[in-house]
């Protein structure tokens, strides 16, 4: 397949396996490599010294080794609460990192650093305004996040916000992210004008996936109205599976958290605290036995019914894609 995210990367199929907070890790973006298709992985999942320096040496040796067009990225939380951006910035751009994305604030330095070795940086957008702003920077694409996606998803439906996008910026491929988990999905997506699709929470549930087993049970079994939305862990509305422990502690911030997080003085601090919390609980979550429950998941958890290797997931999204596209030709006569 020829998309302009295929192009742009130089992958053989248009799909991007999205990055995960605890749970993307090196095997994962190995196999994802080794399928064709780019993998990414958050730099947060790397926080201790030279953790991520490490990752990388290892992800840059499988990429010189592989016999088919596949690659790798990291995410970037460049918000200025990010206390390891700079840092985790740095270390990416002396790695020479193949493509970035960028999540929760201005792309402009990334930008800046990726292209001055012929880095690409996709933006993480939820409408046009800051669509806008990314492409005014100069960005390689856009990760259209729409209803539906794990973690922080956008408000809109990838009906709306995908063809919007490339209607008002046709040079700019649009990834589409949310609720995609299957070859169907995909064809679907690039439909409506996407060059390609993120995909994450399809990916939870697979062997090399380094959360719990109670996690990825919770993936399997959950349906799509088991996800709701979060303001506890980052400040932000996050999508988890609306588990025993999440009901407990609630899911929206009290008035004196609402008040920090918009007074002048205190909302960076106070949110920097919130995220770096949020964190913790979110790494305690993933492990064996923590009652304490908060899984990041998307609506897609409806359509996924096992637990596969990355490997076997990406050569069935291939066949079904193949399958869909064949059904849709079957209906023009």
């Amino acid at each position: 397949m020829q998309t302009k995210l295929t192009e742009a990367l130089s992958i053989d199929f248009p799909m991007i396996m999205a990055p995960m907070f605890l749970v993307s890790n090196e095997a994962m973006i190995v196999e994802g490599m080794k399928g064709g298709i780019a993998a990414a992985f958050p730099t947060l999942n790397y926080r201790n010294e030279n953790e991520l320096e490490q990752i990388l040496d290892k992800l840059n040796l499988a990429k010189s080794g592989l016999t088919i067009k596949g690659t790798y990225g990291v995410n970037l939380i460049v918000q200025k609460t990010n206390p390891l951006y700079e840092k985790h910035l740095k270390i990416c751009v002396e790695k020479k990192v193949p493509f970035y994305i960028t999540s929760l604030g201005s792309p402009k330095q990334v930008i800046e650093k990726a292209h001055s070795y012929g880095a690409k940086v996709f933006c993480d957008v939820t409408n046009l305004e800051h669509a806008q702003k990314c492409a005014d920077l100069g960005c390689d694409g856009f990760i259209a996040v729409g209803q539906g996606a794990g973690g922080h998803a956008g408000p809109n439906p990838l009906q709306i916000i995908v063809p919007a996008l490339q209607k008002k910026f046709p040079n700019i491929p649009v990834i589409a992210a949310g609720g995609i988990a299957d070859g169907a999905g995909i064809v679907s997506m690039l439909a409506i004008g996407a060059s390609g699709v993120s995909i994450g929470t399809r990916f939870i549930a697979t062997t090399e996936a380094g959360v719990s087993q109670d996690y990825k049970n919770a993936i399997v079994s959950s349906k799509m109205t088991d996800i709701v939305l979060t303001e506890k862990i980052s400040g932000t509305p996050c999508t988890i599976i609306n588990t025993p422990f999440a009901k407990k502690i609630g899911y929206k911030q009290n008035w004196l958290e609402r008040m920090l997080s918009n007074n002048s003085t205190t909302k960076k601090y106070f949110k920097m605290w919130v995220q770096i919390s949020g964190m913790k609980k979110l790494e305690q979550s993933v492990k064996p036995g923590n009652y304490q429950t908060l899984w990041c998941a998307g609506q897609s958890v409806e359509l996924i019914d096992d637990i596969l290797p990355c490997g076997e997931i990406i050569k069935r999204m291939k066949i079904e894609a193949a399958e869909a596209h064949s059904k849709l030709s079957s209906f023009f006569k």
